[in-house]
Order: structure tokens, then sequence, then C-alpha cells
């Protein structure tokens, strides 16, 4: 067992039972999930629009805006449908202490730019150790966590040597509400051998 899946086994049980705890709170009034970001890996957490906002005035964070609404689309200032195509942060915006994404939940996967998967995942890489490091997504359920599993395949050894369907499987014990829409689930899918660390 390597270093990282030893941590991994030290505290994937309690993240676990965190995690399907917070997720099967249902709020009376709304029948909303409430949900609270989790750790996934040292430094490096996932969460929801929520959570980034608990985390917006604090210090010592990091914050990758997973989702083209509301974030980018402040970023950049634009109305309608989309960004202007010719921009030159069509896809992505840096600002300090931040990467905003243009990154849609769709289902089918010619719609995941893989500039910007990258470029989320350097970002996460060239910062989590000097701060903590949020990715979030609207709800915390499809693209955040696929970055969050995509640089635990690329920069640790958590996963090193499985296949795309037992990583998949072994993040769900780190957070259980892992729920990708089609293009995410297939993006990570197609491009496991990119990122997956092997022997």
């Amino acid at each position: 067992m390597t270093a990282d899946q030893t941590r991994l086994a030290v505290w994937a049980k309690p993240c676990a039972e965190t995690m399907l705890s917070d997720v099967g709170k249902v709020s009376a009034q709304s029948g909303a999930k409430e949900r609270t970001m989790i750790e996934v890996f040292g430094n490096l957490f996932v969460g929801s629009q929520e959570d980034e906002a608990a985390t917006r005035r604090q210090s010592g964070w990091y914050v990758i805006h997973a989702c083209k609404d509301p974030y980018h689309r402040q970023a950049l200032g634009y109305v309608g449908r989309g960004a202007p195509k010719n921009h030159p942060e069509y896809l992505i915006a840096a600002r300090e202490g931040r990467l905003i994404l243009n990154l849609v939940d769709a289902e089918n996967v010619a719609y995941i730019p893989a500039e910007i998967i990258d470029a989320a995942l350097l970002a996460v890489h060239q910062n989590i150790n000097s701060s903590k490091v949020l990715v979030h997504c609207n709800q915390g359920f499809s693209r955040s966590p696929t970055i969050a599993l995509l640089y635990l395949a690329k920069f640790t050894d958590l996963f090193r040597s499985m296949d795309h369907s037992a990583a998949v499987q072994e993040f769900r014990r780190i957070y259980p509400a892992y729920a990708p829409a089609g293009g995410m689930a297939e993006y990570a899918r197609l491009n496991w051998g990119k990122y997956a660390l092997q022997i």
C-alpha cells in the first residue's frame, strides 16, 4: 500500500460517513439536500456554490469555480446565452486567488474542453501546498468532483494502476455524492489513460 493509499484508508471511512449523513439530510420546507464540502485529499476540498459562499471572506483559500453561471458570466460581464467566443478569457478567467471556468454540466462530452480540465488540474497542483483549494460547481455532484478525481489520478498514487471504473468506486468512498452528468463521466472515462498514473 502506498503512502497516499494509506492516507485514503485512514480518512475515507469517516469522510464517507459524514458525507452520507450530510447528503441525506432533507429540508422539510424545501425538499433540498443540505451539503457540506469534503476534504478529499490534504488541502483539496470539493463542494457546491454554497460552500464557496461560506469560504469567500476567509483567507488562505484558492478557489476554482467549475461552473459557468454565475461566476464566469460575472467575471466577463456578458449577458445572453454565452460568452463571446473571441474573448481571450472565453474558456478560462484567472483572477487573484481564483480560477473561473466556462464549464457547463453537459450530457455530451463534446462540450467538455480538455483545456478547461487541464487548467483546473494545474491550478490545484500549483496552489495545494500553500493554500486550501476548493473546487466547486453549482451543486457539488458532477463537475467539481470529476476535476478532483482526475487531480488525484494525475498527481497522487491513490488510484495507481486502477482502471477508471475501480477508481470511481474508490473515489465514492471519499465522496459518496459523486454523480457526474454524462459529459463529465464520459470525459473522465475516455481520458483516464491521459491522467492516471500507471505502475
